[in-house]
C-alpha cells in the first residue's frame, strides 16, 4: 500500500532529538517522531521508595499527554482527580522499560523520575517516551558522575522502542496516527543494543494475527530499534 506521507513500509518518520531542552532538569530532550513531540524530563532525588532494598536505587516513569496534544482537546488528569488508565498503562511500561536499562546497586539509594510530557501526538507516544526517556536517563546518570556522586554510570544497556503495525493488510513500521487508528494490528516493540527484548505488546484490534506475521512485525521494529540506537548514540556521544 501507499502510505500518506510517501514513506516505504519499513521506513521511520523522520527523528529529531534535542537534549538539554530544560533548563532545571538533571536530564532532558525533546524527541520528535514526525509530527509527535515528546518532552523527557529526569530528575533525580535522594531518597528510594520504602520497597526498594537498602542500598540500591529506583528508576520510574510519569507519563501524559497535555490537552492540545490532540485534534481535540482532552481533560487534564487532575480534572479527573485520577490518573487515566490508558495514561497509567503507558508510565508503567515506560518504567519498567528503563529500569532494564540500569544496575540499582550502582544507581545506590536515589530515585530517578523520567517525566514524558506528549505536546503533540500524531501515533507512537508510547514508544517514542521510551526512546526520549532512555536519553533523559542516562544524562541524569551521567550528571550525578560527574558531580563526584557515582564513581561510574548506573547504565548497562540503550533502549529504544517503536512500534509497527498492519494496515489493510501490510505490514508497516513506525505507524502514525492515520495509520494507527485503522490498524488492523498494533505492535510495540522495546528492546536493548543487543536487539534483545525487553517488552512486546501486540493487539489484534480488527483481526487475529499469525505467529508469522508477528515476526514479521517484530523484525520490522528490530530494524528500526536499531536506527533509533545509531541516534541515541549519536546524541550521546556513544557513551552513556
Amino acid at each position: 500500500m501507499t502510505r500518506k506521507d510517501g514513506r516505504a513500509f519499513d521506513e521511520l518518520r523522520p527523528i529529531k532529538i534535542t537534549t538539554d531542552f530544560v533548563k532545571f532538569a538533571e536530564g532532558s530532550c525533546l524527541i520528535e517522531c514526525g509530527d509527535t513531540k515528546v518532552l523527557c524530563c529526569a530528575s533525580i532525588e535522594d531518597r528510594t521508595p520504602p520497597h526498594v532494598p537498602e542500598g540500591e536505587g529506583w528508576v520510574t516513569a510519569e507519563y501524559s499527554m497535555l490537552p492540545r496534544a490532540n485534534r481535540e482537546r482532552s481533560k487534564r488528569d487532575i480534572a479527573k482527580l485520577k490518573l487515566s488508565p490508558r495514561s497509567a498503562e503507558i508510565q508503567r511500561l515506560v518504567g519498567r522499560s528503563l529500569r532494564a536499562a540500569v544496575d540499582m546497586t550502582k544507581l545506590g539509594e536515589h530515585t530517578i523520575t523520567v517525566d514524558c510530557d506528549v505536546l503533540q501526538g500524531d501515533g507512537g507516544t508510547r514508544t517514542a517516551s521510551v526512546t526520549g526517556g532512555f536519553i533523559a536517563l542516562a544524562l541524569a546518570c551521567r550528571k550525578l558522575v560527574e558531580d563526584g556522586v557515582l564513581a561510574s554510570s548506573p547504565i548497562r544497556h540503550y533502549v529504544t522502542g517503536v512500534s509497527a503495525g498492519i494496515v489493510e493488510d501490510a505490514a508497516l513500521l513506525d505507524l502514525q496516527y492515520s495509520e494507527d487508528s485503522r490498524a488492523q494490528v498494533d505492535l510495540n516493540c522495546i528492546m536493548n543494543e543487543r536487539g534483545e527484548l525487553i517488552e512486546l505488546q501486540g493487539t489484534g484490534e480488527g483481526r487475529a494475527f499469525t505467529l508469522d506475521e508477528q515476526q514479521e512485525l517484530v523484525r520490522l521494529c528490530a530494524k528500526g530499534n536499531r536506527e533509533l540506537l545509531n541516534m541515541q548514540k549519536q546524541v550521546l556521544g556513544g557513551t552513556f
